[in-house]
């Protein structure tokens, strides 16, 4: 601050903090803002420095500046005067003085309420605005400091409605003075009018206040000499002594007191008010002499006939009814203030509703409520200054009284829509009084309040106003408790606004503070709802929540309260994928009604999180209540025909997404060949029952030994072996390749490459080059078939007379067909015309009986061509010449061939396996196996003509390994009748 105030301790530098910029200036007061360092709250300060005035008297001689110090300690009890009569007066229109004042080395000082500027500082800044060339042509001097410490330049309005305000203020004042106070002031000037942080006009400068003469009211206010407040000293500053510029007549020229001197000033003052530059008419320059000369002349003096001296026209109003009566040589034709306060000039509504507002508590709770509802349709009228420093303030005030809480907050929150600065207004002055009512007042009474909840009411529908006038801090701390008080509320209406106005409050909200302070409430609520209207809007919020728009739902409820002109939502979602797939689909899943308006509710919800959700989520929990829902009995044609566009397209985006994951899988992997277990048509066996030597490294034998318990023999001599042992696999004769004979039905053989002939001992298929072969006209292609068995690969048992019982299932013998393809395709016998010779097809008497193959044992081994994987015998019939489904017509008769004894000498499984038959079983089996041999010897030498030639020969003998077993299929099948 000033460097005086520095050099001593004081009660007011002690407890407040002043600021070190002057503020406004008034008169010989320099004004500072100040803040209570207990409170926190604003105040002024007014301080007088001693040096502004001795510094003219510095150069008087020694008697000159005896005399000088004398005016000067009389100008200094002259203030003193002017701060004690502001603690003796009390009005709303008079300065009111929270500090007395107090003398210090370097001058006086006192606090005051927080005053914005002096009238005379607002004019002279008017003043400088007009020459600079408008509003805009100079800023303010003065800087003002906020609360929070921003500092920014004061912008003040002086319009007509301000005007009219402030003289209405003074007026009551001085009606105080003179009626109740028993004062005249004596020196009404702009410089004695100040204006407070609410656009207030209050009184000051009483200096030179006094009683009137032969007044009979008791005071304690010294009375004034007029000639010694006249006998102007040209030494002082003219602010410290009487401005002859805003003085009666009845001063100067008739000596005379009076109440009505302060009026005749009134009217000057209104005259400077219009006049440019805001001046009074009547320019003395300080001379005692220049003012009565100015008296001298009808010209010179301000009347009705020159226009009051006015360089700019004056109110009609004004210049015809009041000044005339104001501006008089005759104090007894002049008004008095309360009829000043009655005049036209005052009769409009602006001001009387200023006027209303002043009276408030004093009205009747009708009369309240009668201007709280009207007054909506007159702000828009008042100036933006008056709006917010005066009616917004007032309103604020008002706002204790609950019953008129809803209407007070509508024209509140219409202020802040008119006002250009409404942020400002809204977090300085609205925003900590509504947390006070609806949140702290709130906790201290759990009661259901009708009157709070109307105000609350009015605080949600206009939740899109303060979103936009707040801050993200100041609306989670001091407005989000508010929303989540409403959406809490027991009150449905109340619930309902507060989720219909999500879509603007989002947007202001972390998510942080959405996820785990807002969702929760939210999700309670729904959860133990009984209302299907707060269903229906819970699931609208679940909407917003997660990123969708309501504008165009699934069912239009008519609920939204938005009517056709659509609010904007927030453009992306408010909640993570988790929170939407693990907390709000349980949500929709245990709505139990079937009303439709929440069925199509919770589709829209639906709708949004399956946009969001994962694939598999979609396909195992979205789809299922989607069914669910879509099958409520309530539900028209086109509200069922929403869910099935939406199941539809779910449906679809997971189909994609599977098909998409796996080609991505096959790509990586690469192409897999096919495997004997692919196909179950097929003639390979069931995933699962194959057994592959290479990739469990196991052996057939292996297998056999453990099952039997025998110790593995060491012995190389096949002679060693017993009867179910396994020989020596003999190698493999390399042939040359052949074109692959095909059936008369087949399709063409691809293209056959030069691979190992198939043998005993090279029973599996090559994977790399897969072959096909059809097997029935109207199938289509095969995979690549492999060696193996199962127990219905077996041939069935002829029986003649007798039920045989049949063997149990034991390892196949190397000599059955191997129905695989070979890694080259390999000749078929049946489209072949050669007449190469082949022994007859191992697999047509692979498990005859043990009787039959007994019958071989001992018969001689001719030498002969090895024989065919892949020959094929003639159906076995009994008894009957028509084939049977599977059979194949017997070819024409051609050249004999040799049989093998391989197809009886086998040591199979099959004679392994039955060690514990009854005899007579064997014998039956002997009986009947000897009936037909025979026969079916020549069937199969007839057969031989119609063989291909071969493309690999090996000597049967039994194979080295068990082959796995296959499932029943195809040829399988076939050769089961054989």
């Amino acid at each position: 601050m000033f460097s005086s105030l520095k050099s001593f301790s004081s009660n007011i530098n002690s407890n407040y903090s002043v600021s070190q910029t002057i503020s406004s200036t008034a008169g010989p007061w320099k004004i500072y803002d100040a803040k209570k360092k207990s409170t926190g709250k604003t105040y002024s300060v007014f301080v007088f420095e001693r040096k502004s005035l001795e510094s003219h008297g510095s150069s008087l001689g020694r008697s000159g500046a005896a005399a000088f110090k004398r005016s000067i300690e009389e100008v200094t009890e002259r203030l003193k005067k002017e701060a004690s009569s502001l603690a003796r007066l009390r009005h709303p229109s008079i300065l009111e003085l929270v500090e007395p004042v107090e003398e210090t080395r370097g001058g006086l000082q006192f606090v005051t309420e927080p005053v914005t500027t002096s009238l005379a500082s607002l004019l002279q800044e008017k003043d400088d605005q007009e020459r600079g060339g408008g509003v805009g042509g100079r800023s303010s001097r003065y800087v003002t400091e906020d609360s929070d410490g921003v500092r920014r330049r004061r912008e003040l309005e002086i319009d007509e409605l301000e005007v009219q305000k402030g003289l209405l203020q003074i007026s009551k004042a001085l009606e105080f003075l003179h009626e109740n106070a028993g004062l005249v002031h004596a020196n009404l000037t702009p410089d004695a009018i100040l204006i407070n942080s609410k656009s207030d006009w209050k009184v000051s400068g009483l200096a030179f206040c006094s009683p009137p003469e032969n007044s009979t009211k008791p005071t304690s206010v010294q009375p004034i000499s007029l000639s010694e407040v006249l006998n102007l000293d040209p030494r002082l500053p003219r602010y410290v002594q009487i401005n002859l510029d805003y003085t009666s007549p009845d001063f100067v020229l008739d000596n005379n007191l009076t109440t009505f001197a302060d009026m005749f000033s009134l009217g000057l003052l209104c005259i400077a008010l219009y006049n440019s530059p805001h001046r009074s008419p009547i320019e003395s320059s300080g001379s005692i002499s220049a003012y009565k000369r100015l008296f001298t002349s009808s010209s010179t003096v301000p009347s009705s006939g020159n226009g009051f001296l006015s360089k700019r026209p004056l109110p009609r109003d004004l210049a015809a009814h009041v000044l005339p009566r104001l501006i008089t040589r005759r104090p007894a034709q002049r008004m008095t203030a309360r009829e000043f306060q009655e005049s036209e000039y005052f009769d409009n509504v602006l001001v009387s509703t200023i006027r209303f507002l002043d009276a408030f508590p004093a009205k009747t709770p009708n009369e309240k409520a009668q201007f709280m509802r009207g007054l909506n349709k007159v702000l828009p009228s008042f100036p933006k200054s008056v709006m917010e420093k005066k009616l917004l303030p007032a309103l604020l005030e008002e706002l204790k009284d609950k019953d008129l809480l809803s209407l007070i907050l509508q024209n509140v929150f219409k202020i802040m829509d008119l006002l250009p600065s409404s942020r400002r207004a809204f977090s300085e002055k609205i925003r900590p009084r509504l947390k006070e009512i609806f949140v702290d007042n709130a906790k201290q009474t759990q009661e259901k309040d009708p009157a709070r909840d109307a105000g609350l009411m009015s605080v949600l529908e206009n939740a899109s106003l303060i979103a936009e006038n707040s801050s993200g801090k100041e609306f989670k701390d001091d407005v989000l408790p508010i929303i989540i008080a409403a959406i809490e509320s027991p009150t449905p209406s109340l619930v309902d606004a507060a989720l219909r106005g999500l879509p603007v409050i989002l947007p202001v909200l972390d998510f942080s503070t959405i996820k785990n302070e807002l969702f929760p409430i939210i999700a309670a609520v729904f959860s133990r709802t009984s209302s299907l209207a707060i269903k229906v809007r819970g699931c609208r919020a679940f909407v917003i929540l997660c990123g969708g728009s309501n504008e165009f739902s699934s069912a239009d409820d008519g609920l939204d309260g938005f009517g056709p002109d659509k609010k904007k939502t927030s453009s992306s979602s408010a909640l993570d994928k988790y929170t939407m797939q693990e907390k709000i689909v349980p949500l929709i899943k245990a709505i139990k009604t079937k009303e439709p308006a929440v069925m199509m509710a919770a589709l829209d919800v639906l709708r949004v999180v399956g946009d969001n959700a994962d694939a598999d989520f979609v396909a195992m929990d979205i789809l299922p209540i989607l069914w669910s829902m879509s099958l409520g009995p309530l539900l028209d044609i086109k509200q069922f025909r929403s869910f099935m566009d939406l199941i539809k397209s779910l449906s679809k985006r997971v189909e994609e997404e599977q098909m998409k994951k796996l080609q991505e899988l096959s790509v990586v992997n690469g192409p897999r060949a096919a495997t004997p277990n692919d196909d179950f048509i097929g003639f390979g066996g069931v995933t699962g029952t194959t057994f592959d030597s290479i990739a469990n490294g196991t052996t057939e034998d292996d297998f056999a030994r453990l099952v039997k318990g025998k110790s593995v023999r060491t012995s190389s001599d096949p002679m060693d072996a017993g009867w179910d042992a396994t020989p020596a696999a003999a190698p493999a004769v390399t042939s040359p390749t052949v074109k692959s004979p095909q059936f008369s039905w087949s399709t063409p053989s691809p293209t056959s490459t030069t691979a190992p002939p198939p043998g005993p001992g090279n029973f599996r298929a090559t994977k790399a080059q897969p072959s096909f072969r059809t097997v029935t006209p109207d199938l289509a292609q095969f995979g690549t078939l492999t060696p193996s068995s199962t127990q219905y690969s077996q041939p069935l048992q002829p029986a003649l007379n007798s039920t045989t019982k049949p063997a149990p299932t034991g390892p196949p013998s190397s000599s059955a067909v191997n129905w695989s393809t070979s890694a080259t395709p390999t000749p078929n016998p049946w489209a072949s015309s050669t007449t190469t010779p082949m022994s007859p097809p191992l697999s047509s008497f692979s498990n005859m009986t043990s009787g039959m193959s007994n019958m071989n044992l001992g018969q001689s081994r001719p030498s002969m061509p090895q024989s065919s994987s892949f020959s094929l015998p003639p159906p076995l019939t009994s008894g009957s010449s028509t084939p049977s489904g599977f059979s194949l017509p017997p070819p024409p008769a051609g050249n004999q061939r040799q049989n093998s004894t391989a197809s009886f000498g086998q040591s199979s499984g099959t004679f392994g396996a039955m060690p514990h038959q009854p005899a007579g079983s064997m014998s039956s089996m002997m009986n009947s196996g000897t009936a037909n041999m025979n026969r079916s010897m020549n069937s199969m030498n007839s057969m031989g003509s119609m063989m291909g030639s071969m493309n690999t020969m090996v000597p049967s003998q039994p194979a080295p390994q068990q082959q796995p077993q296959s499932s029943k299929s195809g040829l399988d099948k076939y050769e089961s009748l054989l």
